[in-house]
């Protein structure tokens, strides 16, 4: 007797599509609907379709069914095609397409396609108008920032044979893109400080100029009564023409601020206008000169001045407070500044790059509190990559490194952000980190990654629920920016709550970013363990074992003991016979 062949599953997105009123454009002429079709298939759809990855998987009088290995692609094309539909000259009785796009699990038999990942397409296709596109919620989610067209919110909907309720949004897609609808400003003065012009003539000092806008937006983060939109969307717009009433609504704030920075032998220039975002108005602009032992000085008058154009009864005191440097070594500063960029890389080798350039620094200045907090998020990336010799050897480095940056700056927000992350991924009792944390966002509303901290050890705390609303925080002050790390964090709540199939699509979407992020392939292959996908969430584990050893990692930060028990529970699940150290 032949054994049944397994059932093959896989997470895509679907595309159905039909023609409105079909019936009714084939009753006034049938031979002329179908000429329309066809070329309209061969002229658009069809090379639409192509152009995005798609493949169509079959065919009806009067719709299609498309599958996507990207829900990007999914609906990228599906606003293509609407948008060509409507650019085309029809006759009176126009042929409309109707789209509806789900992210889902479907069955795969030979070239087609069934389950529920299909049945919600096609549900979502019979609820869009005309020329329209609706698509389910996880599909938004992952799509975020990556198109620009207008989504009306349609709420949860009985869809007809699905168990449960799913969240609908409506996509208008017309000819030409449409701006979001702007941010609301912030309670308080808001600014964004843009790219400067990297002025020296070498493309080598690009990090330099990157490194004086960093610390101006630090600066400008640190005075309270600002809100300080986080260099990750700022930088953004980076070598793009810059509209600063688009920038304005994008990024929900008042003003901007733009320059230049000008590197030539012991000299340095800053240039900078602060504008009105609204009106683009000019309200200031200034020329800094100095000599390079200057350059902390020169990013202090360039953020005194914008907060005295902004509020002119700004205490001063308070501008002070801000102005001290973690270092006055300038050998040190520029080790710290080629650093950074590798820092936040799930790459081993960008992030070794980076601890060397930190030691370095740390070598010239011991007291150099940032360098030697990144320092120690260096080891906490690397203990992630780690084989059997490094399970205690990086955390031991970490811990210590972040106890030497709070003796050293005990009052820098990035500082007391970054050790305690450290201290609370790997010290016993994750109470006193949160109590830092609190501490650097009390220094600095403004700070992304302050509130990013926050949420991931409120998240291995127990309580998902604020780790969520304070990554919603970190995301508000960087909404042009996503970080795989907030979707990753979203994914675990989704994981904590058993809302599998809503995590699996979360950690394959951060998957596209980070591919070779140990952590991501293990909440990955949980989720799908839990899900009874065992071969889908051993092929992961197969691909962990290309990146390193260590399947179960060395230290697993999860205090609520339910989270700790569901996680290596679904891991062991996942490893099949292989047993959990």
């Amino acid at each position: 007797m032949v054994e049944p062949r397994p059932i093959q599953r896989k997470l895509a997105a679907i595309l159905a599509a039909d023609v409105a009123g079909y019936s009714r454009l084939m009753g006034a002429d049938e031979e002329g609907t179908l000429a329309r079709l066809k070329a309209l298939r061969a002229e658009l759809i069809d090379p639409s379709v192509a152009g995005h990855n798609g493949r169509i998987v079959k065919t009806t009088g009067d719709g299609l069914l498309v599958e996507f290995a990207s829900v990007v692609d999914a609906v990228h094309c599906a606003i293509a095609w609407q948008q060509g539909m409507a650019e085309r000259d029809q006759p009176a009785e126009r042929i409309e397409w109707r789209i509806g796009i789900n992210l889902g699990d479907v069955i795969i038999d030979g070239d087609d396609i069934f389950g529920d990942g299909v049945n919600i397409a096609a549900r979502l296709e019979a609820m869009a108008e005309p020329g329209g596109i609706c698509i389910e919620r996880t599909v938004l989610t992952q799509t975020r920032g990556k198109f620009n067209f207008p989504v009306e919110d349609l709420g949860e909907q009985a869809l007809k044979n699905i168990v449960q309720p799913v969240h609908v949004f409506r996509i208008l897609a017309e000819p030409k893109p449409m701006p979001e609808p702007s941010l609301p400003l912030p309670d308080k003065p808001s600014i964004a400080v843009l790219p400067f012009a990297n002025m020296s003539g070498d493309p080598e000092q690009e990090y330099f100029a990157d490194g004086m806008v960093e610390e101006i937006i630090t600066a400008l983060s640190r005075i309270r009564w600002l809100f300080v939109i986080a260099r990750n969307s700022s930088f953004t717009y980076k070598g793009q023409a810059i509209d600063v009433k688009q920038v304005g609504r994008e990024l929900g704030v008042r003003y901007v601020l733009e320059g230049s920075v000008r590197k030539g032998g012991n000299r340095v220039r800053i240039t900078a206008q602060l504008i009105e975002a609204e009106t683009g108005t000019h309200l200031w602009a200034d020329r800094f000169d100095g000599l390079i032992e200057e350059v902390f000085e020169l990013q202090d008058q360039v953020a005194f001045s914008v907060a005295g154009v902004i509020e002119s009864t700004l205490q001063v005191a308070e501008i002070k407070r801000s102005s001290e440097r973690p270092t006055s070594d300038l050998t040190a500063y520029d080790l710290y500044l080629r650093a950074l960029p590798n820092c936040y890389a799930w790459d081993e080798a960008r992030i070794l790059t980076a601890l060397d350039l930190l030691e370095r620094a740390i070598k010239r200045d011991p007291q150099f509190g940032p360098a030697l907090a990144l320092a120690a998020i260096c080891h906490h990336h690397l203990e992630a990559f780690g084989g059997e010799n490094d399970r205690e050897a990086h955390p031991r480095s970490a811990v210590a490194l972040a106890r030497r940056a709070l003796q050293a700056s005990p009052d820098d927000p990035g500082t007391i952000a970054n050790a305690a992350f450290v201290l609370g991924r790997f010290e016993g009792d994750i109470k006193p980190a949160i109590t830092l944390v609190e501490r650097a966002l009390a220094l600095n509303p403004s700070f992304e990654r302050g509130w990013r901290c926050s949420a991931w050890l409120r998240l291995n705390a127990g309580d998902p629920g604020v780790a969520v609303e304070h990554v919603q925080t970190a995301m508000r002050l960087s909404p042009r920016f996503r970080n795989a790390t907030d979707l990753t964090l979203i994914g675990l709540a989704q994981f904590f709550e058993r809302r599998f199939d809503e995590a699996i699509a979360t950690f394959a979407t951060v998957l596209e970013d980070l591919p070779g992020n140990p952590p991501i392939h293990r909440y990955l292959a949980a989720c799908y363990a839990q899900t009874g996908r065992l071969e889908e969430a051993r092929q992961i584990l197969a691909r962990l074992r290309t990146i390193t050893p260590l399947i179960v990692p060395s230290t697993v930060p999860f205090r609520n003991p339910e989270h700790r028990e569901l996680f290596l529970s679904s891991l062991r699940l996942a490893m099949g016979e292989e047993a959990v150290p």
